[in-house]
């Protein structure tokens, strides 16, 4: 049983009100902060740790804190990024809504490291049930004295509010999200600046997700020396895991990072292995908009080491041969997956997300979702095929937020590891035709039958 620093206490009864919070040792990280520590040795603390940003890309999270403009003299912001729109991802829902108290006592002493007096909760529409929580769970921390004025007669203030988007997958990207905080359209924002120089009002502002939050109670009341010595390498701590798909055990799993996946897959503790024990085809380990591992890179690498949950292991080879830990949205799949319906499924989420301020992506997320239909609906022609590596290509790396990359990267990976279902939809398209719901053939006969047709 791995530890367990976020969800130790998500079992025990009331944990989600304040007074039963307090009494599992809730908001000792604000005492301890606020009693004995400089901000900036907060901030050390977290650099320590090695903690890296749980949102998917995975940067330092101290490092990050210490590129603030302290010197301006402009009031700064925390604001933390709970927009989780990312198909295949949930976990932070899963944070908010059991223990809520967690997450704000973390930006009570995130905000003190920072030296912000205002801080910011920007929640995704669609997370209305979840959005209450918060705004109740607040209101016990103002009347308990943690957030307002002169909180633990220190002088410090802080106020903290839920701000309740739109339900834009784009404003997941920080500058979009502070675009949308301000009232105005969640477009992404050209860097430099950066927030931590030029954020929130133009004042300096760094962006955090959920889960990232969370984890600092945990690495001040117990330094991030101690924080550093779980997971491995570079990857060090916990992580939260979405786990969905044809898994015997779908649900949020608390892992420490290195944990095999071969364990994580397979073992009763975690998802139990395959539904219905049929064969495992393929995974997408970080949300939709990662490259998906076909099955013999799942649980070795390209050089035949073991793969782990690990922000390097799971690159490890690049998108030929790896993908991404990202968000932890562990999709499964097996094999009565059509790979080409899936991959379309997710360029119709892109292309009806995309805010059109990129030609690129504008156009090319809606090329992908054309070209992908025609395909999977038993119209698709041969040149298809690369006319859709050509689009992804052009649109990865030419955009001003990663939302084209995230478009493109599936639709690469897939070609990449799944070529020859492609060329099955092209080549046998009376087997697919009219069908709502495709069931693909097995995978091994697919490729016989397509290079049975090519001799």
């Amino acid at each position: 049983m791995g530890r367990k620093i976020l969800l130790e206490h998500i079992n025990v009864p009331g944990i989600k009100t304040y007074d039963i919070y307090r009494k599992m040792g809730g908001y000792a990280s604000v005492e301890k902060a606020l009693k004995s520590m400089t901000p900036d040795e907060v901030v050390e603390e977290v650099k320590t740790s090695g903690l890296r940003g749980r949102g998917g890309a995975g940067f330092p999270t101290g490092m990050k804190w210490s590129f603030i403009d302290k010197k301006s003299g402009k009031p700064r912001h925390l604001v933390c990024n709970a927009d989780e729109s990312e198909p295949g991802t949930f976990k932070d829902r899963f944070l908010m809504e059991y223990i809520p108290h967690l997450l704000i006592e973390g930006m009570i002493t995130s905000s003190y490291a920072l030296g912000c007096n205002l801080s910011y909760i920007y929640i995704r529409g669609e997370y209305m049930w979840v959005f209450r929580i918060l705004e109740n769970a607040i209101k016990e921390a103002y009347a308990a004295g943690w957030l307002g004025k002169n909180i633990m007669g220190t002088g410090w203030d802080l106020d903290l509010h839920v701000h309740c988007g739109a339900g834009a997958y784009i404003c997941g990207e920080e500058t979009a999200l502070i675009e949308s905080l301000e009232g105005k359209r969640g477009n992404p924002r050209i860097k430099p600046p950066f927030p931590a120089v030029s954020g929130l009002w133009a004042n300096p502002t760094v962006v955090n997700n959920v889960e990232s939050i969370a984890a600092v109670p945990w690495i001040v009341n117990n330094t991030g020396a101690e924080y550093a010595k779980i997971g491995i390498g570079r990857s060090t701590g916990t992580k939260l895991i979405s786990a969905s798909g044809h898994c015997k055990n779908p649900g949020v799993y608390e892992i420490e990072l290195g944990l095999g996946v071969d364990e994580f897959m397979n073992s009763d503790e975690y998802l139990g292995g395959m539904m219905d024990d049929r064969p495992l085809k393929a995974l997408v380990p970080g949300g939709s908009s990662v490259p998906i591992l076909p099955a013999n890179l799942i649980f070795k690498t390209a050089e035949g080491n073991d793969r782990l949950m690990s922000y390097e292991s799971l690159s490890d080879g690049g998108f030929a041969t790896g993908s991404m830990l990202g968000s932890g949205g562990f999709i499964v799949y097996n094999d009565t997956t059509c790979v080409v319906r899936n991959t379309w499924n997710f360029s119709r989420f892109y292309h009806h997300e995309s805010c059109g301020q990129c030609s690129p992506c504008r156009e090319g997320t809606g090329w992908l979702e054309k070209v992908l239909h025609r395909i999977e609906t038993g119209h698709g022609r041969e040149e298809d095929i690369e006319l859709l590596w050509d689009i992804q290509r052009k649109i990865e790396g030419n955009t001003i937020c990663p939302l084209g990359d995230a478009a493109a990267w599936p639709v690469a990976a897939a070609i990449r590891h799944f070529r020859d279902e492609f060329e099955y939809h092209v080549r046998f398209p009376e087997k697919i035709k009219n069908r709502d719901h495709f069931v693909a053939e097995p995978f091994e006969k697919v490729k016989h039958l397509v290079a049975k047709q090519e001799v």
